[in-house]
Formats: structure tokens, sequence, C-alpha cells
């Protein structure tokens, strides 16, 4: 089942000089797929995933999230949508300092006035899942960064979104936190079916995916699958980029 289609996908940011970030891109993407977006900087793959995000609306063409238009949808219901459907995991973590591990994680449920007993349940699992149950009284800026990371990925599934968008979550973490933060990221894709868009750099951050498609001026320049070795699929990928010019940074 095709969860996310675009089609004829075109972004032009206007200037003294016109700058065409996405041309006619064509995509879709399947329910319980893990997708990793790749390319050089300035390809395209942060056009495109504020686009999906409704963050940055498009010159033209279509995006449908379940066969629904999300551009189509007024100020709040567009707020709504965001909140509700979609995950969104960043490289900063953007978790409130003010608040502690426990609050950050219940935001989403409590924008939507979700009951205290629905939070505590869904908590308790997803704590217990990540590994963070002793720290959801923290502050934030009492947590590594891998902690951090874990609580933000805590908070983009507490409220069961129909994607997840993950903008370079590996960014700002050592090797060792970048590798835990992608088998949990892949646990979540294959045992909670749960349908993941992972732009990055990082060829081994990319390597837990399905499938990664590779994007160079706007446009889709290849795609790979994983099949049955992770191995072979990072050996792929290095090679597809080399080919493209965006090698690992």
């Amino acid at each position: 089942m095709v969860l996310l289609k675009i089609n004829r996908l075109n972004k032009i940011y206007n200037g003294k000089v016109n700058v065409r970030a996405i041309s006619n891109l064509d995509m879709e993407v399947e329910k319980g797929e893990f997708l990793g977006i790749m390319g050089p900087s300035g390809s395209g793959k942060t056009s495109l995933l504020n686009m999906i995000a409704t963050i940055d609306p498009p010159t033209s063409g279509s995006i449908r999230l379940n066969g629904k238009d999300p551009y189509a949808l007024n100020f709040d219901q567009l707020a709504a949508f965001r909140r509700q459907k979609l995950g969104f995991i960043f490289q900063s973590f953007n978790l409130l300092d003010t608040l502690t591990v426990k609050e950050n994680i219940f935001l989403p449920l409590t924008l939507d006035g979700a009951p205290l007993s629905e939070m505590d349940m869904k908590l308790e699992r997803i704590a217990e899942r990540l590994g963070i149950k002793h720290i959801l009284e923290k502050r934030t800026y009492e947590i590594s960064g891998g902690e951090a990371q874990r609580t933000a990925i805590a908070r983009a599934i507490i409220h069961n979104p129909e994607l997840f968008l993950a903008d370079e979550p590996t960014g700002n973490l050592d090797s060792k936190n970048s590798a835990e933060v992608m088998q949990l990221l892949e646990q979540l894709n294959s045992e909670e079916e749960a349908t993941i868009l992972l732009v990055t750099h990082d060829p081994q951050a990319a390597s837990f995916c399905s499938r990664v498609v590779f994007i160079k001026d706007g446009s889709l320049y290849n795609e790979i699958y994983r099949g049955d070795s992770r191995t072979d699929f990072y050996q792929r990928i290095m090679d597809t980029l080399k080919l493209l010019g965006g090698g690992p940074r």
C-alpha cells in the first residue's frame, strides 16, 4: 500500500536569481518502508523533506499522504495534521530545556488534550523500550546526546504518527550512539511497521534503511534496495555516492 505519493513536484525559490531546488520529482513510499534520502549538499534533500513536512509549500505538483492533500487544509487543520499524522526527529533534538524528559515526550499528547492515564500508559511502554525510564524526571540539560535523541524518538512515536521524518538524526552523535539510534529506528520499522523517511549524509546510517534514493540537482538520480546484507548495502551506497560526487562529510 502506498502511504506517500509525490507527483511532478517542483520547488523554485524566487530571488535575484531563481533557484530550482526540486524538479519534476516523482516518488512513492510504501506503508511500513524505511526509506533513506541522500545526495550532495544543495541537491534538494532538505527542500523535499520540508515540503513533505508541510513546512514549505511546493511551487507545483502534489503530495498525498494516504490519498489526502495536506496543503488543502486550513491553518488550524494543518497544525493538527502535523501534530497527529507526522513524527519529527531532528539532528538538534529540538527538546525544551524548561521541561523534564517526561514532559517533552508528553508534548504531542498534551497539545491534543489526551487524558493523563492514556499518556502514562503509552509512556511506560515506550520508555521501557527505549531504555530511558531512569531519566524521565531529569531536565534535558542533565542527559547525554544519545539520551536526548532517544527522548526525541519517544516524543515522535508516542502519538502513533503515520509517517516519521528524520532529518540527520545522528548528526550530533558519536559513532556508538549513532549506531544505537539507527538500531532503534530499524526496530521501530520492523516491529511496529513504522514508515520512516531518513535524510542523511551518513552512509552507515543509510545502510539501516530498506531502500535509499539519491537526489541530484533536485531530481531522482538513482535508488538501491538493501537485500539481505547490510555490509553489501553499505558498500553499494558508498559506490553510488562516489559516482554522485556527494561522499560522506
